[in-house]
């Protein structure tokens, strides 16, 4: 994508329109609200992170079906699961000795097959 001029990035009249901001300012939210999205973004940032999402769109896995699937060690798709299990990404089931995971609920697959269908919908462009 080619960068824009500086002055393509600027408004040419200075200051801002105080009604917008206060608009804007009353919208946002939490500090700590923005920053729990931003490490829900930067998580699905990862590769293998994102793979292991793919992988349980469908439905619940075990830790060694996704290893397999993503052909990566039992011990990384583990360690990351944790990191998706602690931002409340996917979730965790025990049946007997294995551990199925699944997505946590259908706001992070929708979120992830959104971005997928743009990232998809760019390479046929």
């Amino acid at each position: 994508m080619p960068r824009s001029r500086r002055s393509d990035e600027l408004c040419e009249l200075p200051g801002a329109d105080p009604q917008r901001v206060a608009a804007l300012r009353r919208a946002l939210p939490r500090t700590e609200v923005l920053g729990r999205l931003g490490e829900t973004f930067r998580a699905l940032g990862d590769p293998t992170r994102a793979g292991i999402l793919f992988c349980l769109l469908g439905r619940e896995q075990c830790v060694c079906d996704l290893a397999e699937a993503l052909s990566a060690s039992e011990s990384l798709v583990s360690h990351h699961l944790r990191l998706l299990r602690a931002l409340r990404l996917v979730r965790a089931r025990r049946d007997g000795k294995r551990v199925f995971y699944g997505l946590d609920d259908q706001h992070i697959a929708r979120l992830f097959q959104q971005g997928l269908d743009h990232v998809l919908e760019q390479e046929r462009a």
